[in-house]
């Protein structure tokens, strides 16, 4: 069974930081779109997502590479305002877009964040050129593999096509190989 890369569904966010009109990953087509996913009270996302996601931005160039934040909220729903996120981005002088993710209608787990079956924060995924999620990961990552990862999907062409084939996903390590057995 190979596991295909598949299209990034459009985000879903009820509020925008740093950036003058709503974001949507569509109108980002043709760079690679890092998503880091992140709560305001994960230690995790303070110590490991945010600081990785700021060298990121510092690190690429927009025009090649966009670096996007998504507040995703799933406990302490009252805390967690527009303002307590707008405290947190200038704090960490957080300066790419961010959206706050749209809360469910029923339950804990945000729109966005049950969208991309994140499993927490923080969440990191990599979304190539052409709008297909290449990389999902939870927890930190190794800052040297994610510069690979994103310098190879930057040298992949922006022209829309047919999906990264699986193979070639797996030999740019973007994908991991899944080990097959054979029924005897």
């Amino acid at each position: 069974m190979t596991n295909a890369p598949q299209l990034a569904p459009e985000w879903l966010a009820q509020t925008w930081f740093n950036t003058d009109k709503p974001l949507l990953l569509s109108g980002l087509r043709g760079r690679v779109v890092v998503l880091c996913a992140f709560q305001v009270l994960c230690k995790d996302s303070t110590a490991h997502g945010i600081p990785q996601a700021l060298r990121v931005h510092s690190t690429f160039e927009p025009s090649d590479v966009a670096v996007v934040g998504l507040h995703t909220t799933f406990e302490h729903h009252a805390a967690i305002t527009p303002a307590v996120i707008d405290a947190y981005l200038h704090e960490y002088r957080i300066r790419f877009p961010v959206g706050l993710d749209v809360p469910a209608p029923q339950g804990p787990i945000p729109q966005t964040m049950d969208r991309y079956r994140m499993r927490g924060t923080p969440s990191l995924l990599l979304i190539d050129r052409q709008g297909f999620i290449r990389k999902h990961a939870f927890g930190p990552v190794d800052d040297l593999r994610l510069g690979a990862e994103i310098g190879a999907l930057a040298q992949e062409p922006a022209a829309a096509g047919a999906a990264p084939s699986v193979s070639a996903s797996i030999a740019a390590g973007l994908v991991p190989a899944v080990a097959q057995s054979s029924a005897a």
